[in-house]
């Protein structure tokens, strides 16, 4: 395996236990975690056919229809070759959260025959997963309303200044669908996020339970890679996939939030160039892969990291 500069700095490559793919056992759940592009899909689909297993999703956006392109979806090959879960099963227009995710793992571990290999990048998902989540209160209309029209009209910092301290301490502050969460639950029930997070149930099923592996990828090799991707979609048909979704566009759809998805239907109304689009999605991708393995590495202790290239 090679030296990179990923994840995990050189100390915490030294203290890992690397995990060979080909010592997992059968019947033990595997979860895969990584930065975006950086090989989850492809290593699920290997270990599903080597191994067996039922290929579950773990990304927010990739629930949703509409954007299979864009999201990076797996493809009718992949489809054939394994059972895959919770892709694209929910209207693009609707609300999606961790809690119904979560309820939707616990049906699969409950009645599928196979054991689940859950992939994704969204930390929070697994974090939910491994360590529990807490059970608060739908957030009313009202009040998701009120915290869409603060954020667009006041920005980031007006929600952050509504949040408790231990909240703050807590939440990525640059992520506006934490923070927007964090908002709303403390408007709706009195209660910081935090508190309730304290008051959290077990988990679903603890790391001790499977085999939890997160991709350790160079950062180098990693950006080539996304912006290789978007090319590739731009051949797939990505721009006919944008069209189609022009006519539904709405921006206050949690699937609207798919990376290059507002400036793919800026580009369909003819309001910005082709290369535009591709700026703006690589610098996005690159930041937001960023941010995931910033997640990974202070949150993800006890996984498994398998270094790649």
């Amino acid at each position: 395996m090679s030296q990179t500069r990923g994840i995990f700095n050189d100390k915490d490559r030294e203290e890992a236990q690397l995990i060979d793919i080909n010592s997992i056992a059968a019947d033990i759940p595997v979860l895969i975690a990584g930065p975006t592009a950086s090989g989850k899909s492809a290593l699920a689909l290997e270990i599903a056919t080597q191994h067996g297993g039922v290929i579950v999703n773990a990304d927010a956006l990739q629930v949703f229809d509409g954007w299979r392109i864009l999201t990076a979806r797996p493809g009718d090959d992949d489809l054939a070759q394994a059972e895959h879960l919770l892709y694209g099963h929910t209207p693009f227009n609707r609300e999606y959260s961790v809690g119904r995710w979560l309820r939707e793992v616990s049906q699969i571990l409950d009645k599928s025959p196979d054991r689940p290999i859950i992939v994704g990048g969204t930390g929070l998902y697994f974090k939910a997963l491994t360590e529990g989540l807490a059970n608060i209160p739908q957030t009313p209309s009202q009040i998701r309303t009120r915290a869409d029209q603060v954020l667009a009209d006041q920005g980031l910092d007006a929600l952050l200044i509504g949040l408790d301290p231990a909240t703050l301490a807590r939440i990525d502050r640059k992520n506006p669908v934490r923070v927007q969460r964090a908002w709303e639950v403390q408007q709706a029930t009195g209660r910081g996020l935090a508190e309730w997070q304290d008051m959290t149930p077990p988990p679903l099923l603890p790391l001790s339970n499977c085999t939890p592996i997160v991709l350790n990828s160079d950062r180098d090799w990693l950006n080539e890679r996304i912006d290789r991707r978007f090319d590739q979609m731009l051949k797939t048909g990505v721009l006919a996939e944008a069209r189609a979704m022009e006519a539904h566009w709405n921006p206050a759809h949690l699937s609207a939030k798919a990376i290059g998805a507002s400036e793919l239907i800026a580009h369909i109304r003819g309001e910005i160039t082709l290369d535009q689009v591709r700026d703006a999605v690589r610098i996005a991708s690159h930041q937001y892969a960023k941010r995931q393995r910033s997640w990974f590495r202070t949150r993800m202790d006890g996984w498994h990291p398998l270094i790649r290239p």
